[in-house]
């Protein structure tokens, strides 16, 4: 047998287990899509938003501002964290509380500097979390939300509804991301579909999966089961801190993510490098920064992404058709995500060189962390220069 038709097989086999074995991740089918569930309580529970912002100007106003505007029947407030910035977050912050009539229910605090061990957003988060525990009665619920997602007016309501009603620890949704430049198109919708492979979200909402995962953008948290589970203090060193945070929760009760058309981010990513330091920023704490495991990842990528498409142009006999069929798979897998997105389903057969793209962004991540700069977001390295054993 040729060294071809192995690695042909390899993918072929590769794309049978993603496709039928994954959970149905490639479906994208677990949403926020329904009207808010009826709520089985008689008072609605109290719920603190808090914003983590950090040189975010130019955003903040939108997100504030579609918090504000939310139609929840009980207590709700929001203390933004103003995470040192160098522009004017905190006085947007305001202006957008002032604008919408509210800012009586808006504390913009300071963010102290940040302590060894921790990172710059846990930090922040867990600044705001310690505010609002100083108040005469804790909140139910804690709202985790980042200063560029916007809001529909019904999404709170939504999240505290399904919590209740399914007892569930932790409620998230991954917002709907920009998917406007060329580079959005291209990537954005790749980006879900790895996260989703990675992560499947119906093995994440069953509680006898160990899977956890979350979305950072839209977490609704239950106050006293962040509190058992050692709060954000336990996960303080933590880069993909939505996915720390998910694993610590469902040791404490189910938890449940899905995809939302109703929480949209509003970050721009206008270039392929501002896509690149997006996904560098943590892709090699993905892999627990090793080097053994970025070199798996690498061979793995190779096989199941790229040779398809090479074996197809230039194999012959059974390997060619293997590489083929490998390379129709992984453009069918993509489809559910690229009607998400409403972009061209021809984007599917462009998934090899997407893919080749992630891994050189992978690459760069790793390169980024030996050299004492992982984890840079705002102008701040949060990741250490280390190795894994």
């Amino acid at each position: 047998m040729t060294l071809a038709l192995v690695v042909a097989a390899l993918a072929f086999a590769s794309w049978i287990y993603l496709l039928g074995a994954r959970g149905g991740f490639w479906r994208a089918a677990e949403r926020d899509d329904e009207q808010t569930p009826p709520y089985p309580g008689a008072a609605w529970p109290s719920v603190v938003a808090i914003v983590p912002a950090r040189n975010e100007a130019d955003l903040v106003a939108h997100s504030v501002g579609s918090l504000l505007r939310q139609r929840y029947p009980g207590a709700f407030s929001i203390v933004l964290v103003d995470d040192q910035s160098d522009d004017d977050t905190a006085g947007a912050a305001r202006r957008a509380a002032a604008a919408n009539g509210a800012t009586e229910r808006v504390t913009v605090l300071p963010g102290a500097p940040v302590p060894e061990g921790w990172t710059g957003k846990l930090w922040a988060m867990a600044q705001g979390v310690a505010h609002a525990d100083t108040w005469s009665e804790w909140p139910e619920y804690l709202l985790f939300t980042d200063a560029d997602i916007v809001c529909g007016p019904d999404v709170l309501a939504w999240l505290v509804a399904r919590a209740q009603g399914s007892g569930l620890t932790l409620t998230s949704v991954m917002a709907k991301l920009r998917c406007e430049s060329a580079a959005e198109r291209a990537l954005v919708p790749a980006f879900v579909f790895f996260f989703q492979m990675l992560y499947p979200f119906a093995w994440v909402n069953r509680a006898d999966r160990p899977t956890a995962a979350a979305a950072g953008g839209c977490m609704l948290v239950r106050r006293d089961a962040l509190a058992a589970g050692g709060g954000l203090e336990a996960i303080r060193d933590a880069l993909i801190d939505d996915c720390a945070l998910a694993r610590r929760l469902k040791q404490r009760g189910p938890i449940w993510l899905g995809l939302s058309q109703r929480v949209r981010s509003v970050r721009p990513y206008p270039r392929l490098r501002d896509v690149r330091r997006m996904v560098a920023r943590t892709a090699f704490a993905q892999l627990r920064f090793s080097p053994w495991r970025l070199g798996g990842t690498t061979l793995a990528m190779t096989a199941t992404y790229l040779a398809p498409p090479v074996l197809t142009l230039c194999g012959t006999g059974a390997a060619r058709i293997l590489g083929a069929a490998a390379w129709a798979a992984m453009t069918f897998a993509l489809q559910p995500v690229l009607r998400y997105y409403r972009v061209s389903p021809l984007w599917g057969l462009a998934l090899p060189a997407i893919a080749a793209a992630y891994l050189v962004f992978t690459l760069d991540s790793a390169y980024q962390h030996w050299r004492g700069r992982g984890g840079m977001w705002k102008g701040r390295a949060q990741a250490q220069p280390r190795l894994a054993r």
